[in-house]
């Protein structure tokens, strides 16, 4: 269903784009052509890479991700672009606040207009692009007692989407920078890869994770896109580069505090079978230890309040990754980003240390989060 959806949606809006694009061109109809070939190849470079993966050359299925992901972008922006002028026109049929020089030739209008418009989307993406590869460490200091007897250094990340785009190098520099902060523990949110096992594999571009080395490991749960590229055969290789999951399980950290991994929200409409509740796996633990909660999508925060955790890490949001996308996880979600406290429990939700579709991060950063664990 998800699948159905989401190619309905996405043919839908190329369609829309697309038929507008060439009404602005009919000042320049010798440039049509070129302007539908160009845009045909765009749109359908993702949908092609991903049904015929494993059947294309890896340069030419690396090219069409590419240039499939970045055509997210630009689809986005051309969207909301022609949406913001079609409500200028009408709102400018009451007020009549626009020039009349903008009706006298409407051809060159739009042309003109297209023209702003593909200009200001390249140069979003190429600060989008920038700044994604600009990793930022946000310290987050949680205390639970006035005067704490233990501290740990945990790092902390979601969504980093390991692909062909978030790849082998992109890996490598995040590994680095983790190593350098020296943390006893890594907790990761979910949305750890972004191709099949096989591709992962294959290209090894996941074989970065092995040169981590936290004294207590590494422990993550399962995101959606876990789920998208097959959840039992994904956490299996993952688990073997020293990633732990926890699918609706706790363990024990230094016989000090708790970790509990929850399955992702999406196990059901993936696999028709529910995950556990949150209850079930709490309710036989030693209510004197801290207690950290890893669930990849940041639903119903009183949950964790009613089940007395201590911490709930987060991700899944990307806090709209472009925006102005962030409105709308903002109008979802409790906590889109950032830290909470609701009662007795401390909430951190992560935008992301990578990307999904556009290789871009618009108005939000790549984020690590260093946590100081003190009780």
């Amino acid at each position: 269903m998800f699948f159905v959806i989401f190619f309905s949606l996405y043919t839908l809006l190329n369609t829309y784009v697309f038929i507008r694009g060439w009404q602005s061109l009919s000042l320049y109809p010798q440039f049509r052509i070129f302007y539908a070939i160009l845009f045909l190849t765009a749109a359908s470079s993702y949908i092609v890479a991903r049904i015929f993966s494993d059947h294309l050359p890896h340069f030419v299925y690396s090219t069409l991700i590419w240039i499939g992901s970045f055509w997210f972008l630009f689809l986005f922006y051309f969207f909301l672009a022609i949406v913001l002028i079609d409500l200028i026109l009408l709102i400018n049929k009451i007020i009549h606040f626009l020039p009349a020089p903008v009706f006298q030739n409407p051809n060159k209008s739009k042309f003109y207009a297209g023209v702003i418009v593909l200009s200001f989307t390249i140069l979003s993406a190429i600060f989008g692009y920038i700044n994604r590869l600009n990793i930022e460490v946000k310290e987050l200091n949680i205390k639970l007692n006035n005067i704490p007897e233990k501290e740990y250094r945990i790092v902390f990340f979601s969504d980093l989407h390991i692909s062909v785009i978030n790849n082998h190098n992109f890996l490598k520099s995040i590994v680095n920078k983790i190593n350098l902060l020296n943390p006893d523990l890594i907790l990761i949110g979910g949305d750890l890869v972004d191709e099949k096992s096989k591709k992962l594999r294959e290209l090894k571009l996941a074989d970065e994770l092995k040169n981590l080395k936290p004294r207590f490991g590494i422990y993550s749960i399962t995101g959606n896109h876990e789920y998208i590229n097959g959840a039992d055969s994904t956490v299996s290789f993952l688990e073997e580069l020293g990633i732990k999951f926890l699918r609706d399980e706790v363990i024990l950290i230094d016989n000090s505090f708790y970790v509990i991994g929850r399955e992702d929200y999406s196990k059901n409409n993936f696999t028709g079978q529910k995950r556990k509740s949150l209850e079930s796996l709490t309710q036989n633990l030693n209510n004197s230890l801290p207690k950290i909660l890893l669930y990849h999508q940041p639903l119903n925060l009183n949950e964790a309040i009613d089940n007395s955790i201590n911490l709930q890490l987060s991700g899944h949001t990307h806090h709209g990754q472009i925006a102005p996308a962030n409105l709308i996880t903002k109008l979802v979600y409790e906590l889109s980003w950032g830290y909470k406290k609701k009662g007795n429990t401390h909430f951190y939700v992560s935008s992301g240390i990578g990307t999904w579709g556009p290789p871009v991060k618009i108005g939000n950063d790549a984020e690590l989060i260093l946590i100081t664990f003190q009780f």
